[in-house]
């Protein structure tokens, strides 16, 4: 595995020019041609249904600071998403300070525009084509009070608004796999629209597959999005996921905590399937790959909880992520802890253990022939 690391400090990451005036992650939306399957996913995940539209059949599930909108609304653009797709992420949607400004500026640089279909009294929000056709949503409504849903949903009456779940605090990250050869036109794209940088370049060999990717990140360091695309020899697991899916699209969403092994134990309480521990090896090998990282070892492997970062200076600067299992056909969640200012890594030095992994499941599943 090849990675480059990124030359920017935190302060120099804040002075990028921001020139869509992003703040983060709202909401990701989701649709299924099957009624019953999110609404159990998502409450296995810890979310609680705390709004109805007023008008359509969308609903709002949330944990903490993590919207998920659940589209159900017949002959919509989710629907259609849905029906090509099966259940899966069909949009997401960006904080920004201004989103006239930023949807125009879009338009301007070539981004291809999408009509939400409104109501009487609803808000109209903006949005582009993004990964796979799905909506990229604008949005500059998020302050309690005055936020999109306060406008276009009412809250159950008696239900936390901000209910803490099982401690998932915010999107991490959303990745995205695409198909081969197309991994430098989506990284153009946020580059061009957004104002993106690829941070780091990974080129994982497998004994039989690879892959290579490119992580993105926002200028305003809250919004990154990893790319990936098949390597050249084919028939691994992005291309099984293309497969699967019919067509690019979000492969996983990240979820952020504060304590990760307490939100490991709730969620296998809740009945979510998380991928196997590594070998023990792995374990034996932490202190000696990130001596003075301050972590509970035998607990981290109980659980499987994947360990990553640096300790070169002294200080400790982790990330600590574990991955469901495939929820909603071949898309998964991930569940990560950063700590020590660690912003910007994705758990590289977990990379070629997590793909060899993958690669002999499918070699197991009959999916690859060695």
């Amino acid at each position: 595995m090849n990675a480059a690391l990124p030359q920017e400090t935190a302060a120099q990451l804040n002075a990028w020019d921001n020139p869509m005036g992003l703040m983060g992650f709202e909401f990701v939306e989701f649709t299924s041609p099957q009624p019953g399957v999110l609404e159990a996913v998502f409450e296995k995940l810890g979310f609680t249904l705390v709004a109805k539209h007023r008008s359509k059949d969308v609903v709002l599930y949330r944990q903490n600071g993590i919207n998920f909108i659940l589209n159900r609304e017949p002959h919509s653009q989710a629907a259609y998403f849905g029906a090509e797709h099966g259940p899966s992420a069909c949009g997401l949607a960006f904080r920004v300070k201004d989103a006239h400004k930023a949807y125009n500026r879009a338009l301007e640089l070539g981004a291809q525009p999408i009509e939400i279909p409104t109501g009487p009294m609803e808000l109209r929000l903006p949005a582009i084509k993004g990964i796979g056709g799905a909506p990229l949503y604008l949005i500059d409504r998020f302050d309690d009070g005055k936020s999109i849903y306060d406008i276009d949903f009412e809250f159950i009456e008696g239900v936390d608004r901000r209910p803490p779940g099982h401690g998932l605090n915010l999107i991490d990250h959303l990745t995205h796999n695409v198909y081969r050869g197309r991994m430098g036109f989506w990284a153009n794209f946020y580059e061009k629209l957004f104002g993106f940088r690829e941070i780091r370049y990974f080129d994982i060999q497998g004994e039989y597959t690879g892959l290579t990717s490119k992580a993105m990140t926002a200028p305003d360091g809250k919004i990154r999005i990893p790319l990936n695309e098949e390597s050249k020899q084919g028939g691994g697991q992005i291309e099984e996921f293309l497969m699967q899916f019919n067509g690019e699209g979000i492969q996983h969403i990240a979820l952020i905590c504060d304590n990760l092994l307490d939100v490991v134990d709730k969620l296998g309480m809740a009945g979510v399937q998380l991928a196997t521990a590594p070998n023990d090896v792995y374990y034996e090998m932490l202190d000696t790959r990130l001596p003075g990282h301050g972590q509970p070892v035998p607990e981290l492997q109980s659980r499987g909880i994947l360990l990553d970062g640096t300790t070169a200076d002294g200080t400790p600067r982790l990330l600590l992520q574990i991955f469901s299992t495939p929820m909603l056909g071949p898309v998964f969640f991930e569940f990560i802890q950063r700590e020590g200012d660690y912003r910007d890594g994705f758990g590289e030095g977990n990379f070629k253990a997590l793909f060899e992994s993958l690669e002999r499941d499918q070699i197991r599943r009959g999916v690859l022939n060695t």
